[in-house]
């Protein structure tokens, strides 16, 4: 598979209704730019299989605790699905069909491992963008429950959710209703390639680092801080026309920004 087509068919399945993106392609669809070989409809089939594994499984009345805890003694009791706290930052975890050789991941591609799973069953659920950490819960109304993929499918409420956030960050934080509230799956897609790039950022492999940008913007095409950051890299990267224009178009943006001085004697010495 040739790198561009990889990328032209990411931007074939995002250029979509946002319901109607499937998540499980659009992230193969960019793990192919990593790995060429990679064979989209063996992994989309271990998806299925999977699923079908499952609904065998499900009992007759489908309460939606009980179709998670089935979902959940299959994939983290049967096939051994976790989280990786060893490793969390390998490039790796990102990537959907690495998640399924491996059967470890972050909580985000995991999370769209159970997403696409829960999606074959016919049981809806969303994703939930909680700071720090990426939960999902059912696609029902006022059903209260979360489920944490990154520690075994564990069951939350509100309140746990709260305390988890503690937990995350040193200063304490309140738990907003926003911070609960369902994502998109363009979101999602975003959040995934942003674990990415910072991961690439600090391994120094800008190539790798411009590619997530471009994806993410892609997603988000008026993203002023990935336009910005796309700009840095061009500027070390010696780029000076690119540069200037991503920096240029931030400022148009953002002309008020916190960095917009900064920014500005940048393209000053550029020129």
């Amino acid at each position: 598979m040739d790198y561009q087509l990889a990328w032209q068919n990411f931007y074939q399945e995002i250029n979509r209704a946002d319901e109607d993106i499937d998540l499980a392609k659009a992230s193969l669809y960019y793990a192919q730019a990593e790995y060429p070989s990679l064979n989209i409809e063996e992994y989309l089939n271990k998806l299925n299989t999977i699923a079908e594994e499952i609904k065998a499984r499900l009992p007759q009345r489908k309460y939606p605790l009980k179709v998670i805890n089935t979902i959940n003694n299959y994939l983290f009791d049967d096939l051994k699905f976790k989280g990786n706290q060893q490793d969390y930052y390998n490039p790796t975890n990102s990537f959907l069909n690495e998640v399924i050789d491996r059967r470890t991941g972050i909580p985000i591609s995991l999370s769209v491992l159970y997403l696409e799973i829960a999606k074959r069953i016919d049981f809806p659920m969303v994703g939930i963008g909680m700071p720090g950490h990426f939960l999902i819960r059912p696609e029902f109304e006022e059903v209260g429950i979360f489920v944490d993929v990154f520690n075994q499918g564990e069951i939350l409420f509100q309140q746990d959710c709260a305390e988890r956030l503690q937990q995350l960050y040193p200063k304490p934080i309140e738990l907003e209703p926003r911070f609960l509230a369902a994502v998109s799956n363009r979101q999602i897609l975003a959040r995934m390639l942003t674990n990415l790039k910072y991961i690439y950022l600090n391994q120094r492999q800008f190539s790798k680092v411009l590619a997530t940008i471009d994806g993410i913007l892609m997603l988000f095409p008026d993203n002023p801080n990935e336009l910005r950051d796309r700009g840095l890299l061009y500027y070390e990267l010696d780029q000076w026309d690119k540069a200037c224009l991503d920096l240029e178009y931030y400022l148009a943006m953002l002309p008020n920004a916190e960095d917009a001085d900064m920014i500005r004697l940048l393209l000053a010495k550029i020129r």
